[in-house]
């Protein structure tokens, strides 16, 4: 995975305020690039450093093995939330995820901005030729 690309999914999710939350097709969508199993990919291998927790599979479950944590976050951010969750808070048993619909992100005017300024640069970025040392994972 190129290095620009990484760097523009972690600098979507940085955008993402507490409460909100976005699937990973959404950030793929934002970003003009990718997919899904890409932006999961670098959630996975590089995104403990940005809220991880607020990127989502598109059905509101949690990034898997991390739905504890998750939760407590969720819960602490007052993330709109479905199903069980206080039960599983109790025995780790019980079904819950992000109500997606009332918790997706809506970008205002000025994030779009940043975010298209993010896709532009990407795109410019990704249309250079490789260089032997351009970052990419072999």
């Amino acid at each position: 995975m190129r290095n620009e690309y990484v760097q523009a999914v972690l600098a979507i999710v940085r955008l993402v305020p507490a409460g909100s939350a976005v699937a990973y097709g959404d950030v793929a969508e934002l970003l003009g690039s990718g997919g899904p199993r890409q932006v999961g990919w670098v959630m996975s291998h590089h995104g403990g450093s940005v809220p991880w927790w607020r990127v989502l599979k598109a059905s509101g479950h949690a990034p898997e093995g991390h739905e504890a944590e998750a939760l407590l976050r969720y819960l602490d951010e007052g993330t709109p939330l479905a199903g069980s969750y206080s039960s599983f808070l109790k025995t780790g048993e019980g079904r819950w995820r992000v109500d997606l619909a009332a918790a997706r992100w809506a970008p205002t005017d000025s994030d779009f901005d940043r975010i298209d300024a993010m896709a532009e640069d990407l795109e410019r970025r990704l249309h250079k030729l490789s260089v032997p040392d351009d970052g990419m994972i072999v």
